[in-house]
């Protein structure tokens, strides 16, 4: 398998100045309702030259649904932690978990591609201190996720993390 060219948590300028323009709750729900099903189209078609998160680092998770079964594609922003691939189930700040979070956590093998490469990968909730370690590194990525955690109340927006399967 090719590997996926995954960056370190580090913000962008870019990203540090946008951060709180996005992280306000119109933004939020742009991100998770409009600009996810353009990036859907977007990054394969472009081969992941460009996405709606800008110069945010951005892959598509393929997954299971946890219900019907079908496959779906969710963009996120992601970092690296070593050879593994981290995602945050923040939902824009929502009160309630994103969908592919209860998909993975039933059907954890997915597929994650950033328009150049794939690979065939098995999620797991990061807990403990690794959860905190790499939520400080998300928090670095991305300063809105501390604005998305106060506004979720009292879920705590899980991270996850992907390993490969091959």
């Amino acid at each position: 398998m090719p590997r996926i060219p995954f960056h370190p948590p580090v913000a962008t300028r870019l990203g540090r100045r946008l951060a709180p323009l996005v992280a306000t709750r119109a933004r939020g729900w742009f991100f998770v309702h409009v600009a996810n099903p353009i990036d859907r189209v977007l990054i394969p078609a472009t081969k992941g030259k460009f996405r709606m998160s800008l110069d945010m680092p951005s892959v598509l998770l393929n997954h299971r649904g946890a219900k019907t079964g079908l496959e779906r594609t969710t963009p996120l922003i992601y970092f690296s932690d070593g050879d593994d691939i981290v995602l945050l189930g923040s939902n824009g700040g929502s009160p309630r978990h994103p969908a592919w979070y209860h998909n993975v956590s039933r059907n954890p093998d997915v597929t994650l591609s950033n328009g150049r490469f794939s690979g065939h990968c098995r999620g797991r909730e990061a807990d403990g201190d690794d959860r905190e370690r790499l939520w400080r590194s998300a928090c670095e990525l991305y300063p809105g996720y501390t604005t998305y955690q106060r506004r979720a109340g009292s879920r705590r927006i899980p991270v996850m993390v992907f390993s490969s399967l091959e």
